[in-house]
């Protein structure tokens, strides 16, 4: 009770009654609806208290429904859009009815959308035990769109599939524990709406990325309510495994000037949305979706701060991941990395000990900003990402951006006296190629998305080994393996966190789609059957020597002293300004100095890595016992060590 009094509005839950409050400055009055089913059985003014507008209902139960009705000035020229014949969601809703579906009625003025619209419902919170998150620093993630990573489950009752509630499954839980995840990421569960064009092409969102409502969960992921996630989030903490949420306040599906009035916009849009301070009805579009949502709004700031709370409090989750994340530091002047939102984040006392991961930018002015939030946050690292890639497709002088990635990119994370990584290296991530496409197209094929191809990102730094897409040429395919292999050690050698999209671990295909957002359809679905269990045996070998060699998943800096990284040639021999400089470089190594958990001592591990066609003899460093090879099926003790080709080579110190 004590945290639902200290929100900022919603529907609050006493012995007598209910009381609602919705924060509107620029609204005449408000109105609240409550529903029996489809039918409006009350419509009763609320009591202006200031910009907050109140009522309290006498005798009103758990599970009532409601909606409210804005009046006030319909001019949208002017950033205002007051239309009573709207039913919107609160702000602050916990629960709705239904799902949002799009219709053009949902945006036309003076039309009523009762009918359309979901209802809230009245819910009492039921707070969980409050935990420290599973989750550290230096693990590993596994981003999961929910609805297609199960949906072809065979071991997940069909009823079940496609929710929440099936990350629970002791089938999907066993394969998550075979790769040694340590946190899921799950993209977007609460309720979104389709973007307006999709309809008529017979697509649909199935990524979550355009929300109506920042605390209701959909009902199509989560039909079980707070309560399933809750239950899903302690399954899965049973077995030592964390749960981060990958939230959406940048923007919401109300898009642009043409979009539609569902919840914000018919509140307060001109308080509640950044605008053209030219122009007051001019939307200002940091995001690409049409709108902004001013997160440095008093009211929008403590709606953030409430949702976050609300997913602690109530499903127990480790953390967030923040879509557009500079949006939380915008203000009129532009990015701020002490803004009050980014600040409350970090210190408020139910916060303050969760993870917190920034997606680094948006498409506004100064939009890139990478290395710049402030610790302890967490940032995607999309510079890293490309470095790999390129390296690995072959590009002329990578090598030394590599091993920058390889040491925790030091050169972005060690500003302002950084010593430790933030970043979250990936490969890739649901926004683009999977990885097994990356190694398999040249360029998008996004027909199937009826934008003509024109959509999604160009350039992908992706090869496709000798063949565009399918192919039956056993050698393109052997090739394609070989580089996702060494693209996955690679990754698990990085130092900093590490991502791995659902799916990626067994060579899943999106048909060379790199914007699938809007297939929710066997593109994106995960066909477990047709999964390269070489491949997942190969990534839970890779996690298995990350949790024995605990410098894998340090995130401190090298410093160069006392051999705790040294890089190598070859030969063996340390690398010079000139081999760093060999725009034709296709060998390194890297030694480090880590503790083994499997022996309890200290040892030096050896990461060879060759991007030859050809295998190549790597001499590594004098030792009394030799060195040991490490490979799913092999252990032999040498000097000289044959790299296959396309590869990365892990061999301990005996």
């Amino acid at each position: 009770m004590q945290d639902c009094l200290s929100r900022q509005g919603g529907a609050i839950l006493f012995e007598t009654g209910v009381e609602f409050a919705v924060w509107s400055s620029h609204a005449t009055h408000i109105d609240l609806c409550l529903y029996e089913g489809e039918k409006q059985f009350c419509r009763l003014p609320m009591e202006r208290d200031g910009d907050m507008h109140r009522l309290f209902i006498d005798g009103l139960k758990e599970g009532a429904r409601y909606g409210y009705r804005a009046d006030g000035l319909y001019d949208p020229d002017n950033g205002l859009w007051f239309d009573p014949s709207k039913l919107l969601v609160d702000p602050y809703a916990t629960e709705l009815d239904r799902a949002f579906r799009h219709d053009p009625r949902l945006g036309t003025y003076d039309v009523d959308t009762a009918e359309l619209m979901p209802k809230a419902i009245v819910r009492r919170d039921t707070a969980v035990a409050h935990q420290p998150p599973l989750f550290l620093h230096g693990g590993l993630i596994y981003e999961i769109a929910v609805r297609p990573f199960t949906m072809l489950h065979p071991d997940v009752p069909a009823a079940q599939r496609g929710t929440v509630a099936a990350l629970a499954h002791p089938a999907v839980i066993d394969h998550l524990k075979r790769i040694s995840v340590d946190a899921v990421e799950l993209m977007p569960i609460t309720a979104w709406i389709d973007e307006r064009h999709l309809p008529p092409l017979g697509l649909h969102n199935g990524w979550g990325y355009n929300p109506v409502a920042f605390m209701a969960l959909d009902p199509r992921l989560v039909p079980g309510g707070m309560r399933e996630l809750a239950d899903t989030v302690a399954a899965l903490r049973r077995e030592g495994i964390g749960t981060i949420l990958d939230l959406v306040f940048n923007h919401t599906g109300e898009s642009d000037r043409f979009g539609t009035t569902l919840s914000l916009r018919g509140i307060d849009s001109l308080a509640f949305y950044r605008h053209d301070p030219r122009h007051a009805g001019q939307l200002v579009n940091d995001t690409g979706t049409g709108n902004t949502v001013a997160c440095d709004h008093p009211y929008i700031h403590r709606l953030i701060i409430d949702s976050l709370r609300h997913f602690v409090l109530n499903a127990g989750v480790d953390g967030f991941r923040f879509d557009l994340a500079p949006i939380l530091g915008r203000t009129g002047a532009g990015f701020d990395s002490n803004s009050r939102t980014l600040e409350a984040i970090l210190t408020d006392k139910i916060l303050a000990d969760r993870v917190m991961i920034a997606e680094p930018w948006d498409i506004g002015p100064g939009g890139y900003q990478l290395g710049n939030f402030p610790a302890p946050f967490l940032e995607w690292n999309d510079r890293a990402r490309d470095d790999v890639r390129r390296y690995w497709r072959g590009d002329d002088g990578t090598t030394g951006a590599l091993a920058t990635v390889l040491a925790g990119s030091s050169d972005t994370f060690s500003r302002d006296g950084g010593t430790s990584s933030r970043s979250v290296n990936f490969l890739a991530a649901h926004d683009g190629f999977t990885l097994m496409d990356l190694v398999s197209h040249a360029h998008k094929h996004n027909e199937a998305n009826g934008e003509d191809n024109r959509d999604g990102h160009n350039e992908n730094f992706s090869w496709n080994n000798g063949a565009e897409g399918a192919t039956g040429d056993w050698t393109v395919l052997d090739r394609r393996r070989q580089d996702v292999t060494a693209l996955l050690g690679t990754l698990f050698a990085s130092r900093g966190s590490i991502m791995l999209t659902a799916g990626d671990e067994g060579g899943r295909s999106q048909r060379g789609n790199n914007n699938a957002y809007c297939q929710d359809n066997e593109i994106t679905w995960i066909d477990w059957k047709t999964l390269d269990g070489t491949l997942i045996d190969h990534t839970a070998f890779l996690a298995g020597l990350r949790n024995r060699f605990t410098a894998l998943r340090t995130t401190g800096f090298f410093s160069g002293v006392d051999g705790d990284v040294e890089w190598l040639t070859q030969d063996g021999t340390p690398m010079t300004v000139g081999d760093w400089e060999n725009a034709q470089g296709k060998t390194l190594t890297m030694v480090i100095r880590t503790p083994d958990a499997e022996t309890g001592q200290p040892c030096r591990l050896a990461i060879l890595i060759n991007r030859d066609r050809e295998p190549q003899t790597f001499r590594l460093p004098v030792t009394e016992g030799g060195w040991q090879v490490l490979s799913p099926g092999l252990a032999t003790h040498i000097a000289d060590v044959e790299a296959a080709p396309r590869s990365v080579t892990f061999c301990v110190e005996s």
